[in-house]
């Protein structure tokens, strides 16, 4: 449905930049059994090299190039130190095995390599792709849902990046080793497997994780529309099917727990934190990948973020910050994670993909893009070391009020909004105003129950988002100022450090530099910093490591295979 002129369309209150027009791209569909790809075939994708300012330099490709820079200091440290190894340790210069011991750190990062056109480096960790085996010893696992967004993921976003047939050869070795994992009773997939054997073992929980179920989609789905292979596109379709026609108590409030045998929830928390994170950008961000072409999956989006919205969503009773927290039985436990600043760039791309969206509905999701990305923002800018911590306790100490259904009483964003408009939309809609720096934590509306410092993306991820679908150059700036903290407080000699308390000066470092600060958190700083869009939302989807896939069709051959009828 297009979306109506201008000329018809209400004044928006907020983000307009979000209404620029999408539409997903006509992109050529590589056929499912041309591969290994054939030099000069019209199957055969093009390498994609992202466009690098030619000309004077400004302040902001300036900026890119110091995030560059930091990069190729944590890479070569990386390999100084670590190569072959999953992870460098650096403040000691040490390494370690975490992830599989199959060198995470490389695959997690070789299309960061690619974007920042780092292509010296990028063909030399061709080699070690091309002689990876992804053989476990008997009694060692893979854990499934790691693997598919940092390994599968990084060499299907390098291969759509370079066209490197070792890439997709080795990405379509992995998925077949993977695949047992979906061997269950419910075809939810299990926590760990065997990559050699097959054998799988279930996490600390003995549930499956909302996010470990819905965070394989993209992959397998790109993957089997490279290969030709039904049966990817079958398991983790399966899953989507079970979601699709999950009697759920409350519509969209989809648990965080799910039972491996019969398929049914196991639990009574509703999230968008750690157990369910990337489960909520896959309903969304699958619809976007294959063209549109799976609206199922587009109304279960917009039906989980409507719950949200409604029943996780919370404003603080002094600097009126919003937050998104959890609840269990329906109770708020107000803790509000780093992990769930991701949301605030979700609904922001949310919003620019789907400009048939009801005018409520994109005023209700621009406030809380931008009224999330304050606070996200906020709980950087208050502390010491200029970073934030990982989760937050936060205030929820209302006074007395006649009406418990009052925004004083209740504390929730929607009872704020609707006393906000019936009051005559007076200022900013709740939330959406910022606020100053607090160096005082006893004043703060909140208090950090894990004040480490991750190295986390999920912040500048928002950011990036939210400069690309409104142009507002401030968070472009708030982009800015965390690189220049993470520069002053967690640099070592061997690469990047995590902070052990963000408000104790001086930093104390932990001895960890995870794969995800060169997969995502230095990518969105550069992309955000980078005036040209190197990587068109209208054409590239992110993956929840921040691993881009190009949006395609399904082929008249696929649609049949799978029943894609819109």
């Amino acid at each position: 449905m297009d979306p109506p002129p201008d000329s018809h369309r209400p004044r928006l209150w907020l983000f307009s930049p979000f209404l620029l027009p999408y539409r997903p791209p006509p992109l050529q569909v590589y056929g499912p059994h041309t591969h290994p790809p054939i030099e000069g075939s019209s199957n055969h994708p093009r390498p994609y090299h992202p466009s690098r300012p030619i000309g004077p330099h400004t302040k902001w490709s300036e900026r890119a190039d110091a995030v560059r820079n930091s990069f190729i200091h944590a890479w070569e440290n990386y390999q100084t130190y670590a190569a072959g190894y999953d992870e460098v340790l650096p403040v000691s210069g040490g390494k370690v095995n975490n992830f599989n011991g199959w060198g995470v750190t490389l695959f997690d990062s070789i299309d960061t390599m690619w974007i920042m056109g780092l292509h010296d480096i990028f063909h030399d960790s061709l080699e070690v792709v091309a002689k990876s085996t992804f053989v476990l010893d008997q009694g060692s696992f893979a854990p499934f849902f790691e693997t598919i967004i940092r390994y599968l993921g990084g060499l299907l976003s390098a291969y759509a990046l370079s066209a490197e047939p070792v890439l997709l050869s080795r990405a379509d070795d992995l998925g077949k080793m993977l695949l047992p994992a979906f061997n269950t009773t419910s075809g939810l997939p299990s926590f760990a497997v065997n990559t050699v054997s097959g054998e799988t073992r279930q996490g600390w929980s003995g549930s499956v994780l909302w996010a470990e179920a819905l965070s394989n989609q993209m992959e397998y789905k790109y993957l089997a529309h490279l290969t030709g292979r039904t049966e990817y596109y079958n398991k983790s379709e399966h899953i989507m099917q079970m979601m699709y026609t999950a009697d759920l108590p409350d519509a969209g409030q989809f648990p965080t727990m799910w039972d491996i045998i019969n398929g049914e929830p196991s639990n009574h928390q509703f999230s968008v934190g750690a157990f369910a994170d990337s489960a909520h950008e896959y309903l969304l961000k699958q619809w976007l990948l294959t063209g549109q072409s799976e609206p199922k999956a587009r109304e279960l989006y917009l039906k989980a973020v409507d719950a949200v919205l409604s029943n996780l969503l919370y404003i603080t009773p002094n600097r009126q910050l919003l937050y998104v927290t959890d609840t269990i039985r329906k109770n708020p436990t107000h803790r509000f994670e780093h992990l769930s600043c991701f949301f605030s760039g979700l609904l922001a791309l949310g919003i620019h993909t789907m400009p048939e969206l009801s005018l409520r509905d994109i005023e209700l999701h621009s406030w809380a893009a931008q009224g999330l990305a304050e606070t996200c923002w906020i709980t950087y800018a208050d502390t010491k070391t200029g970073l934030g911590p990982d989760v937050m306790q936060m205030s929820h100490s209302y006074g007395p009020s006649s009406d418990d259904s009052s925004p004083q009483a209740t504390g929730k964003w929607l009872d704020a909004i609707t006393a906000w408009e019936n009051g005559g939309r007076q200022g900013n809609a709740p939330g959406t105003t910022e606020v100053q720096r607090e160096p005082d934590a006893g004043k703060r509306d909140y208090y950090a129950l894990k004040g480490s410092y991750l190295l986390r993306p999920e912040t500048v991820e928002s950011f990036y988002l939210l400069w690309r679908t409104t142009g507002e150059e401030r968070w472009r700036e708030r982009g800015w100022a965390v690189f220049e903290s993470i520069e002053k407080h967690t640099r070592t000699k061997y690469g990047y450090a995590s902070l052990s308390l963000v408000d104790k000066l001086p930093a104390e470092q932990k001895d960890e530099m995870p794969s995800y600060f060169l997969a995502e958190t230095l990518k969105y700083l550069y992309l955000l910093f980078t005036d040209e869009e190197i990587i068109p939302l209208k054409d590239w989807v992110f993956n929840t490591e921040a691993h881009p896939f190009p949006v395609f069709n399904w082929s008249p051959w696929e649609k049949k295979e799978y029943n894609i009828f819109l």
